[in-house]
């Protein structure tokens, strides 16, 4: 009789082809470092397919060792309670627009100044090179780290349920819902608009029972969270540039490996670069079905946006919150805005 030892069975195991092994019971293990993050966007936006990606990546290039779960569409919450949640380590990564960001490191606006960018070439740029590094070195002294590479938010426009808004005349008493960001509340008071701060999860009931009538957001956002049902038109305005820096808590992400450390910004990095060309090619795609479901587009005059904001003192204002050295590199990459 064949007694079966431990000795015996692994040397038998060992000598097994992989293939072999497949239909055999396998026994689940967890994983070393198990990493929650939170976002405020539908499972469809390409934000979480491509996150969802990155964590494949992960969990096949860590051999396992690190799982990302994700909680999409504000299930932990909305943008500030997530935004206390990834400072506190309740969970480890968090994508904010960086409008709430900004609302803890000021300087993270800097890329929402009304009509700072004119493409994307002068976004990226700007957010690839010395403005992002600066941004990132801003957001690292609040014990949290931002990966390099922003993902894409996209130009915002505004919809109403009212009249259409084709110059700044139009904004004159406009009830609007922001981003609870004060350079947002800043520069539609400059438009003498009425602007109010809700959470992103507030927002299709509040236009829904008209405690606003108008909000701002880019064409994705606008299309996967259904806005089109309680907006009529929408104004081609590019006003702002919007991205998410993709944060994770600071002490849990110094308490990873070096090589993990690489598997997962790397992952999460060239995801981002992905997610860019995602947004770029919905956004080709994404009006023409904004308009088969009853949303009216109309252009703009920007540059009569431009003179009322100057014409405020928006810009100079913001010139001197933002200090000398962050306002330059702005300007560095879009050309003289003050």
């Amino acid at each position: 009789m064949t007694v079966l030892t431990r000795r015996t069975v692994l040397r038998t195991l060992a000598a097994t082809p992989a293939l072999s092994l497949i239909g055999m019971p396998h026994i689940a293990r967890a994983a070393e470092f198990e990493l929650k993050y939170g976002n405020n966007l539908p499972l469809s936006h390409p934000l979480n397919i491509r996150a969802q990606e990155a964590a494949e990546r992960i969990a096949r290039e860590s051999k396992g060792r690190v799982e990302i779960k994700i909680f999409p569409n504000n299930q932990l919450g909305g943008d500030t309670d997530m935004l206390s949640q990834v400072r506190a380590g309740g969970i480890t990564f968090f994508t904010p627009s960086a409008l709430v960001i900004a609302t803890l490191v000021p300087v993270a606006a800097i890329n929402a100044v009304g009509f700072a960018f004119s493409d994307y070439d002068q976004v990226w740029k700007a957010m690839d090179g010395k403005l992002g590094a600066h941004v990132r070195e801003a957001i690292s002294k609040l014990n949290l780290f931002a990966f390099e590479k922003m993902w894409d938010n996209g130009f915002r426009q505004m919809t109403t349920s009212g009249k259409p808004i084709e110059a700044a005349k139009d904004m004159a008493g406009l009830k609007i819902r922001v981003p609870v960001s004060p350079l947002s509340i800043s520069m539609f008071k400059a438009l003498d608009a009425a602007p109010a701060s809700l959470q992103f999860s507030e927002v299709y009931t509040a236009l829904q029972t008209k405690v606003v009538d108008a909000q701002e957001n880019p064409l994705p956002i606008i299309q996967v969270a259904k806005l089109f049902e309680v907006q009529k038109s929408c104004a081609l305005s590019n006003h702002i540039w919007d991205g998410f820096w993709f944060i994770a808590n600071g002490r849990a992400w110094r308490g990873l490996p070096a090589d993990i450390q690489k598997i997962v910004s790397d992952a999460i990095n060239d995801a981002g670069v992905k997610q860019r060309g995602d947004i770029k090619a919905l956004n080709e795609t994404v009006q023409a079905d904004l308009q088969s479901k009853g949303l009216v587009f109309n252009k703009t005059n920007p540059e009569t946006f431009r003179a009322k904001l100057r014409d405020a003192g928006f810009y100079k204002e913001w010139q001197e919150r933002f200090g000398p050295e962050a306002w330059g590199l702005l300007e560095g990459a879009v050309g003289k805005l003050a």
